[in-house]
């Protein structure tokens, strides 16, 4: 199926691991959360525009998020010993990192985070504590390098689907689409993606269900209230 940028059919991120692998991040010591002009709120989401070079070139060949951004990764807010952090899936695992680290992890060129702020519709904030829960207990487990919904390892958007979905009793809460790795120009598969799994020894898992943070940022069940480049 050829796709274009706003269909709803998204491609899945691979860049929710390779983004903190490249060694791009901006480093600084500024306290973006105290200077933030808003109430960060446990189970606020955190979506992250980051580089990884070929593999975003395809990504935003077929799809984009809020406004048009071009989301590589996301994360879930929690608060412990009343510090922030982000939960949220990489290379090392699914982590706990702490909020001001993820924020500077990315800054464009004013030194803003590029990083826009998502928030549960009223009707699923009941959710969040034990969404946190859920995923707390998913800490350590190991990255999902073959997007499957149905292994014990996860990607960044995996991770908050999957504890989202067994806080509100196995319902899904986002919407799950088939993925596509395939150039919309051509119909073929993207050069960089058939090295990926041939390394991985893996089928490209074309048409499987998954989700990825440009198509979350999307989604109905969220509103998005801050964009730290606006």
């Amino acid at each position: 199926m050829y796709m274009h940028i706003k269909s709803p059919i998204y491609l899945m991120l691979l860049s929710c691991l390779l983004i903190l692998q490249i060694d791009c991040q901006a480093q600084s010591d500024f306290d973006w959360q105290a200077q933030s002009d808003f109430d960060w709120r446990e189970g606020d989401m955190l979506f992250q525009d980051g580089a990884c070079g070929d593999f975003c070139d395809a990504i935003r060949a077929v799809t984009s998020g809020y406004e048009g951004k071009d989301f590589s990764h996301n994360g879930m807010l929690m608060k412990e010993n009343e510090k922030w952090y982000v939960l949220e899936a990489i290379s090392a695992g699914v982590s706990q990192t702490k909020l001001d680290d993820f924020l500077n992890r990315h800054l464009d060129s004013l030194q803003n985070p590029k990083v826009v702020v998502g928030r549960l519709k009223p009707e699923y904030q009941h959710l969040i504590p034990a969404t946190l829960m859920e995923a707390e207990l998913l800490l350590g487990k190991p990255y999902d390098s073959g997007f499957d919904l149905q292994n014990d390892s996860y990607y960044c958007s995996e991770l908050i689907h999957l504890s989202l979905q067994k806080a509100n009793q196995g319902k899904p809460v986002f919407a799950v689409n088939p993925m596509t790795f395939k150039d919309p120009d051509s119909d073929d598969f993207f050069p960089v993606w058939k090295m990926y799994f041939e390394k991985l020894k893996m089928e490209i898992p074309e048409g499987k269900p998954g989700l990825n943070p440009g198509g979350m940022s999307l989604d109905p069940a969220i509103e998005i209230i801050y964009d730290f480049q606006d």
